[in-house]
């Protein structure tokens, strides 16, 4: 387990002993598609390490609504900052998007051997520091630009160099939650840049045929070029 743990960055530079102390208390995952990892509101005693497959975080409103707040792919941890809070309830929900594998990390030992080693809690806080700064950032994206503008930042995120292709990697409906729009205000958008030249789809995957005018309709700086 030591050995998948350091597929995690906020665990990628902790020492052999850490690392097995943390797998002594750890336990292993697997999670079927739609399948539920904990709720909203439910007591955090445990945060999390994706080893494969993809998760959904999303709060639910009164009436039912879901609003996904992030997708975690394979490497990332989510939850860990319950850690530094006493008696912690899960903010929002978990759930598989497809099939999963996850470490699930006690959260009091982890708490614990923080206590104990100050450049642990340093390197902590710099992974936390990161996140928030990305956090931060969607934000502004999600008040200060159009729909077209969100839909074009993530696919620009989102491309693979030098093909520029794209997988969408999540539903239509999971994808527009997580940016903020309807689901028929993303195939809209979609519709218009395929008709715009801008890109082709194909399935779930997407072609970049003209990045200059992506990063235009993102309000991005086009890159440097030679």
């Amino acid at each position: 387990m030591r050995d998948e743990l350091r597929q995690g960055t906020l665990f990628s530079r902790l020492e052999p002993a850490q690392l097995t102390r943390i797998s002594r208390h750890a336990s292993r995952v697997t999670l079927a598609a739609e399948q539920l990892l904990f709720s909203q509101g439910e007591a955090a005693t445990r945060f999390y390490l994706l080893l494969a497959g993809q998760m959904r975080l999303f709060r639910l409103s009164a009436d039912g609504a879901e609003k996904v707040i992030e997708i975690v792919n394979p490497g990332q941890t989510f939850a860990e900052a319950l850690v530094f809070l006493n008696a912690p309830r899960y903010p929002v929900c978990a759930a598989a998007l497809v099939p999963s594998r996850l470490i699930a990390i006690d959260g009091a030992d982890f708490a614990q051997m923080l206590r104990e080693s100050v450049d642990t809690c340093f390197q902590l806080l710099g992974v936390l520091s990161q996140r928030l700064r990305g956090l931060i950032g969607e934000i502004d994206e999600l008040t200060l630009h159009t729909a077209t503008s969100r839909v074009a930042r993530y696919l620009v995120s989102k491309r693979t160099l030098p093909q520029m292709v794209i997988d969408l990697e999540v539903r239509k409906a999971v994808l527009a939650s997580r940016l903020s729009v309807q689901p028929e205000t993303l195939s809209r958008v979609m519709k218009a840049l395929s008709e715009q030249g801008v890109i082709q789809v194909q399935g779930t995957q997407v072609q970049v045929l003209d990045i200059k005018q992506l990063l235009e309709l993102a309000e991005l700086d086009p890159p440097l070029t030679t």
